[in-house]
């Protein structure tokens, strides 16, 4: 660990300097630059999928993709399909029902968020009012239910069986994850174990399987769709751990919502576990979700008092560690190492 450690703190300064350089030249591949091609028009492909006669729900389902996301999810999937053309076939060029699965991800990702942002009653995202702040919480829930019949239709017309049941069980899984996020753990021993398989189901599994997708529609290996899978689980959850960082270290206007919102959703993540270990008395404001009357400012207290924020990243650079480790099985490429890259990148994210 203290070697990972050392590495990334090492390459990520070399890399903070200028993101013009390039970190050992050949090796060093922007991901962003290299997925542009297979990501341009994105958006605007989306809103085809979300053709609609009615004004008001068109606008509300457009509201999200209005191109000043990052598109995170659709570069991973895109730069997966890639290196594993590559890997198979020396092909560098994105299948088209490739890239619809790019399109299928980023249209899941957004109509849960849709979902998770009336579950917690949240009033800003991405720095700009919630879609349920706006319109009312029915018409968001309509909202988010729509765009994933977008995606389903999106999703059926590529025609492959197995592409359908990966991708279904992202949905599953987002479901599956809300209701373990809404429970929690009396025994303290079980909580961490709790905590990470809700951050695979909310968070990991959409990655995971659309990367695995790709490489099912890429490579008849089952080996590959195997390191497909990994790669987009441990940077699903590692991307999910920093998440949960940032909720104590970044102010609200970087992060575009509030900070401490976890907390004042009654959410124990990382930090608040770590945190626990040193602070005991903790337990019991997990147990009643924070609902005393400065039960949050003193839980971000602790935590930030203890080494829960520390210990976290630490956790994100071993899971990044794994994912590089599971990548680096396919044939190089520029998209493999810009795919690695990526690690970096979710490690050294500030919101």
């Amino acid at each position: 660990l203290k070697n990972i450690v050392t590495r990334f703190h090492h390459t990520s300064t070399s890399q903070m300097c200028s993101c013009s350089k390039t970190v050992s030249d050949e090796k060093y591949q922007d991901p962003f630059q290299l997925g542009r091609k297979d990501l341009k028009n994105l958006y605007e492909d989306i809103k085809k999928e979300l053709l609609v006669s009615t004004a008001e729900l068109r606008e509300m389902c457009e509201y999200y993709f209005d191109g000043k996301g990052k598109a995170f999810r659709p570069m991973i999937v895109v730069l997966m399909a890639r290196a594993c053309n590559i890997h198979h076939s020396n092909s560098r060029e994105v299948q088209a029902s490739q890239r619809s699965v790019a399109i299928i991800a980023e249209m899941i990702h957004t109509a849960s968020l849709v979902h998770d942002d009336v579950i917690d009653d949240a009033n800003s995202r991405r720095g700009k009012m919630t879609v349920n702040q706006i319109w009312g919480e029915r018409k968001a829930v309509l909202a988010g239910d729509f765009i994933l019949s977008a995606a389903s239709l999106a999703l059926a017309r590529i025609g492959n069986t197995t592409i359908i049941s990966v991708l279904t069980q992202v949905i599953e899984d987002l479901v599956r994850g809300e209701f373990l996020q809404l429970g929690s753990k009396e025994n303290e021993n079980e909580r961490f174990a709790h905590y990470l398989e809700k951050t695979f189901k909310k968070t990991a599994s959409l990655i995971a399987n659309s990367c695995k997708a790709v490489s099912i529609l890429g490579c008849p290996d089952p080996k590959v769709h195997e390191i497909a899978y990994q790669y987009g689980k441990n940077v699903g959850i590692a991307f999910q751990l920093i998440d949960d960082v940032l909720d104590f270290t970044s102010c609200a206007d970087h992060l575009g919502k509030p900070a401490a919102a976890d907390l004042k959703l009654g959410l124990a993540t990382g930090p608040v576990l770590f945190a626990c270990r040193q602070f005991p008395e903790m337990n019991a404001m997990i147990m009643r979700r924070f609902s005393k009357p400065g039960d949050v400012e003193r839980a971000r207290k602790y935590v930030l008092q203890s080494d829960g924020v520390q210990q976290t990243t630490y956790l994100a650079q071993r899971y990044c560690h794994e994912a590089t480790r599971e990548i680096s099985k396919l044939r190089p490429s520029p998209e493999r190492e810009a795919l690695i890259q990526l690690t970096e990148m979710v490690l050294m994210r500030d919101k």
